[in-house]
């Protein structure tokens, strides 16, 4: 009698169930062909076409389920991830959820770090504040509060306050004024165990990322030029490996395709254009592999 070899275990991905991360998350995961759920009450969802699982956690949580090897991956913040103290570390950038993390006082109060000795602090990520301060040898008071930190000051609870700083237009509205360097420069990241073996099926779903990334920040450019501008067209747009060069049916001409940066793309049109390039056509590329 025969048996046949057992199925693979799914790769156990942890995505934020809300907050500013949990739609961009989605969105890059279908993005990249991956199922995502319809129904935010939803709270995990298989994909057996592709081999994962999904749990949908609170993002504060992501970092220690990871770390502790309940779960393969997931996708949080950096500043969560510092906060956590967790044995996760970053394996992949994801360019969303970009946030600075700093230091905030009374107008006028506070210039640098150094000011920071002796007073009450404020905010909702301790062990980013106590390891930052730790670090620099300056001792004042921790304190965590969850939600509008702003108005601890104002209640006479922190003298200082330290959290994520968007627009500054809340801390203007309460009286307040960022100081010092940024305590920290967050932005979405794909964590891993630290120190372990990469889970299997990893390797796919990063390139899957990857390919998903790149796409956003490039277009497909193509266009017809003489070969008397050819040279001065290609230095324009060299590609990611080197431009794909065809020979049109219009002896001397020749049609050109190349990966070009989103950025700047419209600039680069009106450049070829005055070389004389013509027939030039933008695509969006929807994901990709390098």
């Amino acid at each position: 009698m025969t048996t046949s070899p057992a199925e693979p275990r799914p790769l156990r991905i942890a995505i934020p169930n809300k907050g500013s991360l949990s739609q961009s998350a989605s969105e890059i995961l279908r993005e990249s062909g991956y199922r995502q759920r319809d129904d935010s009450k939803q709270l995990t969802l298989m994909d057996p076409d592709n081999g994962v699982e999904f749990f949908y956690l609170r993002p504060r949580d992501i970092a220690l389920y990871v770390g502790e090897g309940t779960l393969d991956i997931g996708i949080t913040g950096r500043d969560l991830l510092r906060d956590s103290a967790a044995k996760a570390e970053e394996a992949l950038t994801l360019g969303f959820g970009r946030s600075t993390f700093r230091f905030a006082g009374p107008r006028g109060a506070f210039s640098a770090v150094e000011d920071l000795a002796g007073t009450r602090i404020a905010t909702s990520y301790v062990g980013i504040v106590r390891t930052y301060l730790e670090e620099r040898g300056i001792e004042a008071s921790v304190t965590r509060l969850d939600g509008a930190v702003e108005t601890s000051i104002q209640l006479g609870v922190a003298d200082v306050i330290a959290d994520v700083v968007e627009t500054g237009a809340t801390l203007k509205q309460a009286g307040l004024e960022t100081f010092g360097e940024p305590i920290l420069r967050s932005e979405a990241v794909l964590i891993t165990r630290a120190g372990g073996d990469l889970p299997a099926g990893f390797e796919v779903f990063r390139r899957r990322v990857e390919g998903v990334l790149v796409a956003r920040g490039y277009v497909m450019m193509d266009y017809d030029v003489s070969a008397e501008h050819l040279d001065a067209a290609v230095a324009l747009t060299p590609g990611i490996e080197s431009p794909t060069i065809s020979p049109l049916q219009r002896d001397g001409w020749y049609a050109v395709r190349a990966m070009v940066p989103r950025g700047g793309a419209q600039r680069l049109m009106d450049q070829l254009y005055d070389l004389g390039a013509r027939g030039i056509l933008l695509t969006d590329i929807h994901a990709c592999r390098l």
